[in-house]
C-alpha cells in the first residue's frame, strides 16, 4: 500500500538548509520515492500557516519510506536540514 510523507518546514538558516537541498536529489533517486510537491508559497485554506516550505512525497510502502529516512546517505544530509530548520512530518496511508 502506498504511503505519503507530508512535511512542513520552518527554515531559520537558509544556508544550512541549502546544504540539505543540494544533496537531496542524489540521495532520493536511490530509493523508490516520488516527489509530489515542494511549495514555499501554499494557499492557506483554513487555520494558521507560518511554515516556510511544505513537501509531499509518495513511497510504495511504509517500509520503503522508512528505509529511505533511516539510510546512512539520508542521515548524512538530514543533519543540515535539522540545523537549518524545524520540521514537522507525518506518514499517512493511501486509500
Amino acid at each position: 500500500m502506498s504511503v505519503y510523507i507530508i512535511a512542513r518546514f520552518k527554515i531559520h538558516d537558509r544556508s544550512e538548509y541549502d546544504k540539505y537541498s543540494a544533496g537531496f536529489a542524489e540521495v532520493f533517486q536511490k530509493f523508490d520515492g516520488k516527489m509530489l510537491s515542494i511549495d514555499e508559497d501554499p494557499t492557506v485554506l483554513a487555520g494558521e500557516w507560518d511554515d516556510t516550505r511544505s513537501v509531499i512525497i509518495q513511497f510504495p510502502s511504509k517500509e520503503s519510506a522508512l528505509t529511505w529516512m533511516t539510510s546512512d546517505d539520508y542521515q548524512a544530509i538530514a543533519k543540515h536540514r535539522n540545523a537549518g530548520s524545524t520540521v514537522n512530518s507525518i506518514l499517512v496511508k493511501a486509500l
